[in-house]
């Protein structure tokens, strides 16, 4: 059966013929539409849950324990945005994060990338902005959504398979350690974004530490 499309508005009626039988069939515009709609609506993620977060005084503390520990001291170049890449784990329920910098503040923010995970190992992306990222993943290009800027909220664009847990805004890991922990909503990588886009010409010393919890 050969299909010609026309122009359509709610309630049309498409009369589509055979060019073999001349066997008409008769389908409803409308129908067509919502069906598209349901599509659409089952291929957007799920609302996620708002993380829980808290500060503590103890930051010359938790940097020199951080400082002895491995991979888990960084420099932030001016202009970069450092993205940390944490799979759910089978074993946990929940991923927890601490992090402080030295003497200026950095952006921070989490999402979640509704993919299957292959590895639970974590893993660290470098690049110059947020933007970047997105383009480096041509596939995903059509699904941008501009959410803002590192002052305002967020400054990276989200792909249709990302969900925001947290937007990116500055912090002031410079004088308090920045916690968190948020619960998985199901299979996927966590990232969590240290944006120092907004420096250009300050580097950022960073202390993290990333972990699951069951």
């Amino acid at each position: 059966m050969t299909k010609y499309r026309a122009p359509q508005g709610p309630g049309d009626i498409v009369m589509i013929q055979s060019e073999h039988t001349g066997a008409v069939d008769v389908l409803s515009a409308e129908l067509e539409t919502t069906d598209l709609l349901d599509e659409q609506r089952k291929a957007q993620p799920p609302p996620l849950a708002p993380p829980s977060t808290w500060t503590t005084c103890k930051i010359r503390e938790f940097k020199a324990k951080m400082g002895k520990e491995k991979n888990a001291q960084m420099v932030v170049k001016r202009g970069e945005v450092v993205t940390v890449r944490v799979p759910t784990h089978p074993n946990g329920k929940r991923v927890c994060w601490e992090f402080a910098t030295d003497d200026y503040d950095i952006g921070f923010g989490v999402y979640f990338d509704w993919t299957p995970v292959t590895s639970t190992a974590i893993t660290v992306q470098v690049s110059e902005s947020s933007d970047e990222e997105d383009e480096e993943e041509e596939d995903e290009i059509e699904g941008l959504t501009p959410v803002g800027d590192v002052e305002r909220g967020s400054k990276s664009y989200l792909r249709n398979r990302y969900g925001e847990i947290m937007p990116v805004y500055r912090r002031d890991s410079h004088r308090d350690v920045q916690a968190g922990t948020h619960d998985y909503p199901g299979e996927g990588i966590y990232l969590l974004k240290f944006d120092n886009s907004y420096s250009l010409l300050r580097n950022k010393t960073l202390f993290f530490h990333v972990y699951y919890t069951s």
